[in-house]
């Protein structure tokens, strides 16, 4: 079991993407989905076929930044039983059989009820890594980020294209006060769902926002393909894949998710490694 005190799991795993040469992959399990023990066992699989870090989903009624499939999964688990409390617990049970660090993410009303001090507690207690919280904006995270730290966990800031230069270097600086997670670039104007093709600004805005920082970078919103994990290894140290990675475990047959989800990866994987030629179709 990974120990999230020792030497920031998070920037260790971004560490040794870039030492092996490849972009690291962030898989998105929404908890409690398609029900409890599927979204278990997918996360288990994914970080046993190689997943560098795990994003696990919170499920909430009213996200701020999820687009139709995110929603719906979250509706589903909401509907299946799923809280923030079930989160922690699955949490704590996938950690328990995992190396991964484990990222939580997921609105701040859900944590702010909860209790922050108490919710940061109780994710230590569970081995969480990082938490995201996109609706947190930074000029109110100070409670959150007090509280994080204090449990030994990175709380991990996103940034947007629309963010202006002076922002990003706020956000940067705050980020970078730990050191031990990444900065979460949203690579584009709206919600989250799978596209066919990453933004034309892309390699623009990880320029600016590699201006302000040394963490690592890590690119997410609409990232579905080996060729657009290619994409980003030229300008940034992670991809983050999560609409496109809930659609296969839902189209395929109840028996065969995990293994759908295994097989998304692995595909993902294909386009991984920094340098490694890709046709845009793939």
């Amino acid at each position: 079991m990974a120990n999230l005190h020792d030497s920031h799991p998070i920037a260790a795993a971004f560490a040794r993407a870039r030492a092996e040469g490849r972009v690291a992959l962030i898989p998105y399990v929404m908890a409690g989905y398609p029900d409890l023990a599927t979204s278990e066992e997918v996360a288990v699989a994914l970080c046993a076929a190689g997943a560098d870090v795990l994003e696990l989903g919170v499920p909430f009624s009213d996200p701020l930044a999820d687009g139709v499939t995110i929603q719906a999964a979250a509706q589903r688990a909401l509907e299946g039983g799923m809280s923030l409390a079930g989160a922690l617990a699955l949490a704590a049970r996938v950690s328990a059989r995992v190396q991964t660090p484990l990222v939580l993410m997921g609105c701040y009303n859900p944590l702010y009820s909860y209790g922050v001090e108490r919710f940061c507690r109780s994710a230590s207690e569970a081995n969480v890594a990082g938490l995201i919280v996109p609706d947190l904006p930074l000029e109110e995270a100070q409670p959150l980020r007090d509280a994080a730290a204090a449990a030994g966990i990175e709380l991990i800031f996103l940034v947007a294209p629309t963010s202006p230069d002076a922002r990003i270097a706020r956000v940067a600086r705050v980020a970078g006060q730990t050191g031990g997670g990444f900065l979460y670039c949203v690579s584009l104007s709206g919600v989250t769902g799978a596209r066919t093709s990453l933004p034309e600004h892309l390699a623009s805005f990880v320029q600016r926002v590699r201006a302000h920082t040394s963490l690592p970078l890590a690119v997410g919103f609409g990232v579905s393909r080996a060729a657009h994990v290619a994409e980003i290894g030229r300008v940034a140290d992670g991809a983050a894949v999560g609409s496109a990675l809930l659609n296969a475990v839902d189209a395929a047959p109840p028996a065969e998710r995990v293994a759908a989800a295994v097989e998304f990866l692995r595909g993902l994987q294909a386009g991984a490694q920094i340098g490694a030629p890709m046709t845009p179709g793939e």
